[in-house]
């Protein structure tokens, strides 16, 4: 192990560290904004949810699908385009003019972290030892829930003293790091499954499954939530035999 590699290794894990903070301080972030952005949008409380439930849906729905992709296309070019998605949503969002394009940004955001989500741990396992491994993914997970934690606190400060769009602006430096340093410094590409075709049909029915599961888990007890909930359950079942 040279100095080099050790450095480099270093600053690999500073960049998931990095998107690790970055994607639930966005998700959590935001809610002590909605009061803020539905004064400006004239959004309801459904509306208002959606601002949330978007990033969150999409991000859970895609999280498995894109992680397969990565498996065979490579987690490196994955990360390194959920990046690119997050920057360029981020900084979408900030300049939303309603309300529906900011909850059609909030999706492609989630999307974003899904690729981020899905490939950043891999990346540790696969860049560090098995004897340094243990360290460098509790820090990431670590900063998971620094970024859940500081992101009410953080967010009201911008709110109020920059106004709800500095919550995105803010977080653009860092991922245009993080792209940087995956340019610079991840010269490999990982791809393990390269051999095999990406499961389309499968992806589909994961994906409604999530989404029927996830947005009448959301409207409970309602009964037509009640009956999505039993479809996406339905789904997941079929799913797991393809």
């Amino acid at each position: 192990m040279t100095e080099r590699s050790r450095s480099s290794r270093r600053l690999i894990l500073f960049s998931i560290i990095i998107t690790s903070f970055i994607n639930p301080f966005l998700g959590a972030a935001i809610n002590i904004a909605l009061p803020s952005i539905s004064e400006e949008f004239s959004l309801g409380a459904v509306g208002m949810s959606w601002v949330s439930m978007a990033f969150l849906l999409s991000s859970a729905v895609f999280l498995v699908p894109l992680g397969k992709l990565a498996d065979i296309r490579g987690r490196k070019k994955i990360f390194f385009l959920g990046n690119i998605i997050i920057a360029a949503s981020s900084i979408l969002c900030a300049l939303s003019l309603s309300g529906s394009m900011l909850i059609l940004l909030r999706a492609m955001q989630g999307i974003g972290s899904a690729m981020v989500f899905g490939t950043g741990m891999a990346i540790i396992t696969s860049v560090y030892p098995p004897k340094e491994r243990g360290k460098a993914i509790g820090v990431t997970v670590t900063s998971v829930y620094i970024g859940l934690s500081l992101a009410p606190f953080l967010g009201g400060i911008l709110t109020q003293y920059l106004g709800w769009r500095s919550i995105f602006y803010v977080t653009v430096p860092f991922e245009l790091l993080v792209l940087w340093i995956t340019w610079r410094y991840i010269k490999e590409e990982w791809a393990d499954a390269k051999e095999e075709k990406f499961d389309l049909s499968g992806s589909i029915i994961y994906l409604l499954s999530m989404s029927a599961f996830m947005f009448g888990f959301s409207r409970l007890p309602e009964t037509s939530a009640i009956v999505l909930v039993v479809v996406g359950l339905i789904g997941f079942f079929g799913f797991g035999f393809l």
